[in-house]
């Protein structure tokens, strides 16, 4: 996917993480921490389905990508850990504060800028920042890092 700005409002908190140079990170990415590294959703490794995958990509979730990051560049990139970011899903309704989790991707994968609706804030990334009562294939999502503020759950993977 080519990068697409998707931060609509809200402060984004933003942190500079590491990068490693074979990691292509585009503008809009959903990322996770790997140790010490930005990653892609969909270089996450997969587990037991899609339930067990999204929960544990929830708990190392870093952000959104607000830089890219080339193959070959080593250079930190710019990542919000919350705001409201406007992401895109299958054709859906959303209330108010319904939790949004990293969609699956074709094969066992999750997509980089796509979500989806969760039912367990364990595998939520973020919640429903505007009502959509036509189904759309777009949703406002305040998201938050789990690794710098706990996430929807309020535990941190980093220790702070």
């Amino acid at each position: 996917m080519s990068d697409n700005m998707r931060w609509r409002y809200g402060d984004t908190c933003p942190v500079v993480p590491a990068v490693n140079s074979a990691t292509v990170i585009e503008v809009g990415d959903l990322l996770w921490q790997d140790t010490d590294d930005a990653k892609p959703a969909s270089d996450f490794t997969w587990g037991a389905g899609i339930n067990a995958t999204q929960d544990s990509f929830a708990d190392d979730f870093l952000g959104v990508a607000m830089q890219r990051s080339r193959a070959a560049d080593t250079d930190p990139i710019r990542v919000a850990c919350k705001g409201v970011f406007e992401f895109t899903c299958a054709s859906a309704t959303f209330e108010l504060g319904d939790l949004i989790g990293p969609a699956k991707a074709s094969g066992d994968a999750l997509e980089d800028q796509k979500v989806v609706a969760v039912t367990d804030p364990a595998r939520a990334i973020g919640r429903v920042a505007k009502r959509v009562s036509a189904a759309a294939t777009t949703v406002l999502v305040e998201i938050t890092s789990n690794v710098m503020f706990g996430g929807l759950t309020g535990n941190t993977t980093s220790g702070a």
